[in-house]
């Protein structure tokens, strides 16, 4: 899906990031179910606000679908509706190649979504975004060219994200926080040239200088616990008891194996391998000049 920096998302009213939400976790906690997905958005369709416009956007995800059997191209058709990072994001779930799974996915989204309706602050919603990124190794090009499309940056804020989309990988994240803060600022004076932007407010500035040159994670953790920023949802682990009968089987058989053998082994009959050999197959025979002594 291409992105591009030019888009026609707007602001919603937190009414709708409130059905958002609701929307995302209601598919999140149904997926484990056997039904299709249009079928579970024909049924959370009826749960949801018929005054808000998510019903009319997911009539057209409905269609969508059922035509292309994608969200994501939908999503990003509803550009006025969805914010372009959330199209992406859901591109790159739906991308068999990515690494990220639907049910991540749809966490990530439902926490973004209530974090717009409680009223996200630019710098709030940038440390969650690039963190998934970070966490989620996703694609930086990509996804911070979304985030500088979303209707919560300003032009100031897309300009930079554009800016620094260049740099990441070569910057480190801490430095490039820290250079547009304001913390940077009082601490250089007139003695350096000052940045165009100042983006981030002093104690991000102070916190971002205490964690250069370290995981990216430990900054965002360090903001969290600090400033209470929002977390963004983790990978769920594999339940090590989901798959535990069939290890069990598999590895009961090839403890059965190993006993025939030794059994066979103690009756002086020897191991018959052919028994191992494929139809048709034997053991290779030696080349005439082997040296068997």
């Amino acid at each position: 899906m291409k992105q591009t920096t030019k888009t026609t998302a707007i602001r919603l009213p937190a009414e709708e990031y409130i059905e958002q939400a609701y929307l995302f976790e209601g598919l999140k906690a149904r997926l484990s179910s056997s039904e299709p997905i249009q079928l579970l958005l024909v049924s959370i369709r009826q749960e949801i606000l018929s005054t808000a416009k998510l019903p009319m956007a997911i009539d057209y995800m409905l269609a969508e679908l059922n035509h292309s059997g994608s969200m994501a191209i939908a999503m990003q058709k509803l550009s006025h509706y969805f914010a372009p990072f959330q199209a992406w994001l859901m591109d790159a779930t739906e991308d068999d190649r990515g690494r990220l799974d639907m049910l991540t996915s749809l966490a990530i989204l439902e926490h973004e979504a209530r974090h717009r309706s409680e009223g996200a602050s630019p710098v709030a919603l940038f440390f969650f975004q690039l963190e998934v990124l970070c966490r989620h190794r996703l694609s930086y090009d990509k996804g911070l060219t979304a985030m500088s499309g979303d209707p919560f940056y300003d032009q100031a804020w897309s300009k930079w994200l554009l800016d620094a989309r260049k740099k990441l990988g070569f910057v480190d994240i801490a430095d490039l926080v820290y250079v547009h803060s304001e913390c940077y600022a009082k601490s250089a004076g007139g003695s350096v040239e000052q940045p165009e932007a100042i983006l981030f407010g002093e104690k991000e500035g102070r916190i971002a200088l205490a964690n250069r040159r370290r995981d990216p994670l430990y900054l965002f953790r360090a903001l969290q616990r600090q400033l209470k920023y929002p977390a963004v949802p983790e990978r769920p682990k594999a339940d090590p008891q989901v798959n535990l009968l069939p290890r069990i089987a598999k590895r009961m058989d090839q403890l059965e194996t190993r006993m025939k053998l030794l059994e066979d082994e103690q009756r002086d009959a020897g191991i018959d391998l052919s028994k191992f050999f494929k139809k048709g197959e034997g053991m290779m025979p030696a080349p005439p000049d082997a040296d068997w002594d």
